[in-house]
């Protein structure tokens, strides 16, 4: 297969699998980032240029580790990293289902790190 990049003919496409808390595996698919940023940018100001650019980016970041497998923590992860910077609100939003908050003090101890 030929590179889209570089035009190399020893180009191959990695197939990464995602590592579930449940334990089951199954196959990274971008198309779920793209998905849930979504829902956590509903009504803000991000167009849906900017959410693939940042799902685009929590792939290359995770290729970037030369693993087969992640865990669906580390893709989280770089969701996070990357949706703080683009949206506040859209972070706080996506932080609050990704840390199964319970209590109002989860919330408080997240919006004091978001303000600083």
């Amino acid at each position: 297969m030929k590179c889209p990049y570089c035009g190399s003919e020893n180009f191959k496409t990695l197939e990464l699998m995602v590592k579930k808390k449940d334990g089951r595996s199954e196959r990274f698919d971008l198309n779920k980032i793209v998905r849930g940023l979504q829902k956590e940018c509903e009504k803000r100001p991000v167009t849906m240029e900017r959410i693939h650019e940042l799902a685009e980016h929590v792939r290359r970041d995770l290729m970037m580790l030369g693993k087969d497998e992640v865990t669906s923590q580390e893709i989280g992860d770089l969701v996070m990293k990357y949706l703080k910077k683009l949206d506040r609100v859209a972070y706080v939003r996506f932080a609050s289902v990704y840390k199964s908050f319970e209590e109002p003090k989860d919330f408080e101890k997240l919006l004091k790190e978001v303000k600083a």
